[in-house]
């Protein structure tokens, strides 16, 4: 046998679930119990006492050949009863019985053929010495067989089996109550939902943003108490004083405001969170976040329980549709007919069930327990589809605890706050600061200023190749607040910081010129953002998508210089509009390192004041350059790796242009090369990294030229039209395919820098070295077998690279270029052992000389 413990187990869950157990669950768990508490009784009094106690039915002496009839049996139940009385309520089956009828308005007593009536006090006097009674002809295992045989003869079915069907009843409610704790799909929502709960309920982060949150609930009351017209300057209004205009994007985040502008009143035991309890909190929000996630995709939980509670419904009113016809059905007194004659020689006998009585009380309160138990199931449906409670709103919370940005949720998440509601609302609360990206972000913001601190920042400064101090943070929750004292901080790289905030303090970084954000929108408080429009010179901008430009970079009318990186064209060639660059008035480079189809028309707004323009294209064609026209005060403008495959002609109407730079784009003809002939201020054309096969004569009417860089094309040849630009000092011709250098390289006296390098020249003419102010003279990885003695005569060279050639030996005549030195000369080291021992030793002095590649 099972005992009562084991039944009950059926109906035990983990404590941590009592959360999720409302009051009706919880009272339907004890009926349930109390309901198996009465099976098993029920049962267990079945077992040990039910029996059936049967006696034939005699037949009486005026009719004694037919026995069995109603009258008898009226006769034999009332002795049966008297007899039962007088033995106060004990029956047994040894008690003999005289042969005569008993009438019913008599006392039962012997009566015999000649015996006179006795008076009552001799009549008791008999009964002591004589029993009494009606004498039959069955013994004892004839008895027990006919007992056994009317027991399942002649009880109903019902008395017999009702504290099994009651256990097995009872059974499938507890199932029914609690099998959506079970059930595997739901069981591990469940549980890491609970795990989670209690987590944020006994978090104390949870503690420390709601108690700031009275604290500034507080503040504000008491503030309204002395009257808002005398509001300190501090505190953040929407008409404050200096905003620059209603559209600029300063820091207006719903929700609670954990704001530099904003006094907030901490509690000194909770200023600073211990760093274990800081990363427990932040695993926090990002498991809320993914089971949200999860648990918002289905409404399983909430099927399955109204599911459970529809079956208990249904098998409460079909308990109690079969069980109440039955009720009646349990008696005290049964006739049973066995046909067994033959081996008693009775037909009828009259039955009495001793557990009649009890069976049918116990019957009564297990139905009166099932009523109960139906109505708690059905408020529990009224409750089910009175709300939607697949949506579940923190309106109330938000109220509360001014944090407003927490979401509503649905589905499964939604049910199960349902049902933490009706256990104790505070959990749904305390729960709700997990889902504040307010909260939040004020999380890593306490970490992060209680990890990076001033002195550490301090050592991440470092100095950049214009000798400025620059700090670099990357991958960070935010910006750590110790940032903004490093006053002599020049330049600023914000990377991959998606919750950067520029507070006031920023002002006080007086240093402050140049600003990278890479991918990081950046928010600005109104009296930081005044400061930045004021100071900011150079600003440099990555993103993803241009929606992550942030609005007040537009505003920034001191901004001298621009660079923008990132997705400017979408998949079907549409171009993504900036915004207007009109407040830029002082704008003068920008840089846009995109994938364009064509400049955009807002770069229009800078034409007036803009001297450098310069677009890099990841490969994309630039198909439309009309806006180019109206950039009649451009400099210098660069279009690289736009797949240009010729010189646009929107480019000659640039009048002001002095560098151009083409590179790395399909040009393989320019012969548009004459027009440049009216660019009169043009004196740097860069088409290096194309396919160019030939420099077309009329180049030489390009007379202002002073650098040409022509370098990875296809070039064999060197036209004479080139030596005629007087004014040029560099000639780039390197990776190429020339092999020889023509003699008029010698008209080229203003030469300072010839590059050509990676070609297939052999000889040097002795025309080279006439142009006696080259500073700059590469020729290596050439087929070159010999150095002229005259390469003494170039008496300013600084840098000489002769490394990948034929030399077998390096003239004496090099130690005559007093202004050359070892870490200007590139050879093989055994090609230097060549030189004379005191020309090495000149080459080897230290000597402070400036080096200038021209590049």
């Amino acid at each position: 046998m099972f005992t009562l413990a084991e039944v009950a187990s059926l109906n035990d869950i983990q404590p941590t679930y009592r959360i999720l157990k409302p009051w009706w669950d919880v009272f339907m768990d004890y009926l349930a119990v109390i309901m198996l508490m009465v099976a098993i009784f029920a049962g267990t009094m079945q077992l040990t006492k039910d029996q059936v106690v049967c006696l034939p039915v005699l037949p009486s002496p005026a009719n004694p050949k037919a026995p069995g009839n109603a009258g008898v049996t009226t006769e034999v139940l009332k002795m049966e009863t008297a007899t039962h009385q007088d033995q106060n309520g004990q029956t047994t089956n040894d008690i003999s019985f005289g042969t005569s009828a008993v009438t019913p308005d008599l006392p039962l007593q012997a009566t015999h053929p000649h015996t006179e009536p006795t008076f009552p006090n001799q009549e008791a006097k008999k009964d002591k010495r004589d029993p009494i009674g009606r004498k039959t002809n069955l013994d004892f295992q004839q008895y027990v067989f006919i007992n056994q045989m009317c027991y399942h003869l002649a009880l109903p079915w019902y008395s017999k089996y009702f504290p099994y069907l009651a256990l097995i009843h009872t059974i499938i409610l507890m199932v029914s109550s609690n099998f959506w704790f079970k059930y595997p799909k739901t069981c591990s929502k469940v549980e890491h939902f609970v795990s989670i709960l209690g987590k944020c309920f006994e978090s104390p982060w949870t503690t420390k943003a709601l108690s700031e949150t009275a604290c500034e609930d507080s503040e504000e009351n008491k503030q309204r108490i002395t009257g808002t017209q005398t509001l300190p300057k501090h505190v953040s209004t929407s008409s404050d004083e200096g905003s620059p205009s209603a559209s600029t994007p300063m820091i207006n985040k719903t929700g609670l405001k954990f704001s530099a502008e904003k006094p907030v009143i901490e509690v000194p035991s909770m200023t600073i969170l211990d760093k274990k309890d800081g990363e427990q909190a932040k695993a926090l929000f990002e498991k809320v976040r993914k089971f949200r996630a999860h648990v918002e995709d289905s409404d399983l939980i909430y099927k399955l329980y109204v599911v459970q509670t529809l079956i208990k419904t249904a098998k409460f009113i079909f308990i109690l549709c079969y069980t109440a016809n039955f009720v009646n059905a349990i008696s005290f007194e049964h006739v049973c007919k066995p046909k067994v004659e033959h081996l008693t020689g009775y037909e009828v006998f009259e039955c009495t069930h001793n557990m009649a009585y009890m069976l049918k009380k116990l019957l009564i309160s297990y139905i009166s327990i099932i009523c109960v138990y139906g109505f708690i199931c059905l408020y529990t449906l009224f409750w089910l589809f009175r709300i939607p409670l697949k949506e579940y709103s923190f309106e109330k919370v938000r109220e509360e605890s001014s944090f407003s940005d927490i979401p509503d949720v649905k589905n499964d998440f939604a049910f199960l706050l349902h049902m933490v509601d009706q256990y104790d609302q505070l959990y749904s609360k305390r729960f709700g600061v997990f889902l504040s990206e307010v909260s939040e972000n004020k999380l890593r913001e306490i970490s992060l200023n209680h990890e990076w601190t001033f002195e550490k920042l301090r050592q991440h400064v470092s100095r950049n190749a214009q000798d400025k101090q620059e700090l670099h943070l990357f991958m960070l929750s935010g910006v750590p607040d110790a940032v903004f004292d490093l006053t002599d901080l020049d330049v600023l790289k914000l990377e991959l910081i998606p919750e950067a905030k520029i507070p006031a303090k920023i002002s006080q970084m007086t240093n402050l010129q140049e600003l990278h954000l890479c991918h990081c929108p950046a928010k600005v408080e109104q009296t930081a953002f005044s400061f930045l429009r004021d100071h900011l010179r150079c600003l440099h901008v990555k993103f993803t998508d241009v929606a992550e430009i942030p609005a007040w970079v537009y505003l920034l009318k001191n901004l001298r210089e621009l660079y923008l990186i990132g997705n400017l064209n979408s998949e079907n060639n549409k171009m993504i509009g900036l915004e207007s660059l009109r407040e830029l008035r002082h704008l003068k480079i920008l840089h846009v390192k995109s994938n364009l189809t064509k400049v955009p028309s807002n770069i229009t707004d800078v034409a007036p004041h803009l001297t450098k323009l310069i677009i890099h294209n990841d490969g994309t064609k630039l198909l439309v350059l009309n806006s180019l026209k109206k950039m009649m005060n451009v400099a210098e403008l660069e279009l690289q790796n736009c797949e240009l495959e010729r010189i646009p002609h929107a480019i000659f109407s640039l009048s002001n242009l002095q560098e151009l730079d083409l590179k790395s784009n399909n040009i393989r003809t320019i012969e548009e090369i004459i027009s440049f002939q009216h660019l009169k201020r043009l004196t740097c054309l860069k088409l290096w990294h194309n396919k160019i096969v030939t420099i077309p004569p009329s180049i030489t009417h390009v007379k202002n030229l002073e650098s040409l860089y022509f370098s990875n094309n296809k070039l064999e040849s060197l036209p004479v039209a080139v030596f005629s630009l007087q004014k040029l000092r560099c000639l780039d011709v390197s990776y190429n395919n020339i092999s020889t250098i023509p003699i008029e390289i010698g008209l080229l006296q203003n030469l300072q820098h010839l590059h050509i390098t990676g070609n297939k020249v052999d000889v040097l003419p002795k025309q080279l070295f006439k142009c006696v102010k080259l500073r700059t003279l590469n020729l290596g990885q050439n087929c070159i077998t010999s150095l002229p003695e005259k390469i003494g005569q170039l008496s300013q060279l600084t840098q000489l690279e002769l490394k990948g050639n034929c030399l077998d030996r390096l003239p004496a005549q090099l130690g005559q270029c007093r202004m050359l030195k070892k870490s200007g000369l590139v050879v093989e080291d055994q090609l230097f052992e060549t030189l004379p021992l005191e020309v090495r030793e000149a080459l080897n002095q230290d000597v402070n000389v400036p080096f200038v590649n021209g590049i």
